[in-house]
């Protein structure tokens, strides 16, 4: 894939927080794996005592280095990192299982086309792009429909990669379930008319996966 080896950051619970198991988040498209979104979204996760493990996809470790922004690898490359950074993760004997996988946007949807093949415990996307923005009819569920590992989905109801409206009618697996949040965009950002803040939709998604890593084998 890259010469330049994987690098992870790892964060974990408070000493005096119960841990409840790990999960592996990886970044959208066009953001890191320190940024802003996963970083407030790590805080939360730790928090609820879940251990939060982040990593970089090839062109994201390369932009690093050089400075310059280069489009997201192809998929074959995309979901072979994902094979490299499980199996990394599988064979730590400092992660608490159970060992969950998941990301923001692209890096969730790549976790969810392996989940079955990687024998997750489970899968937790954020912000999932569903399809194009402004293009419904180009729905990305496929493997939704067949997937028999546990996920739960967090979108925002206004994101538009996937709203409500457009969701609706479309059969998922019964193992999926979407936690929708109101007024949330693609970062689950709430405007602030609504009464909500982005805050209080981070903390209820930690609460919500600390919940299912109890509830996962």
């Amino acid at each position: 894939m890259t010469d330049i080896p994987l690098s992870y950051l790892i964060d974990r619970p408070a000493e005096q927080t119960r841990p409840v198991g790990s999960l592996i988040l990886a970044h959208g498209a066009g953001a890191p794996m320190d940024s802003d979104f996963m970083a407030a979204i790590t805080r939360q996760l730790t928090v609820e005592g879940v251990t939060v493990v982040r990593f970089e996809f090839p062109y994201m470790r390369q932009r690093r280095l050089t400075g310059k922004k280069r489009p997201p690898d192809r998929q074959p490359v995309l979901l072979d990192c994902w094979r490299e950074v499980y199996a990394h993760c599988c064979h730590r004997e400092d992660l608490p299982a159970p060992i969950l996988i998941g990301g923001k946007s692209m890096g969730g949807r790549m976790a969810s086309m392996v989940a079955d093949e990687l024998g997750a415990a489970g899968l937790c996307c954020l912000g999932y792009p569903f399809h194009p923005p402004g293009k419904p009819e180009r729905m990305r569920v496929d493997h939704l429909q067949t997937m028999t590992t546990p996920a739960l989905i967090y979108q925002g109801t206004r994101d538009p990669f996937g709203r409500p409206d457009e969701l609706a009618s479309i059969p998922l697996s019964p193992a999926v379930t979407i936690h929708w949040l109101e007024d949330g965009n693609h970062d689950l950002k709430p405007r602030k008319a609504s009464g909500f803040d982005q805050s209080e939709h981070l903390a209820a998604v930690a609460c919500s996966v600390s919940v299912f890593a109890c509830n996962c084998p």
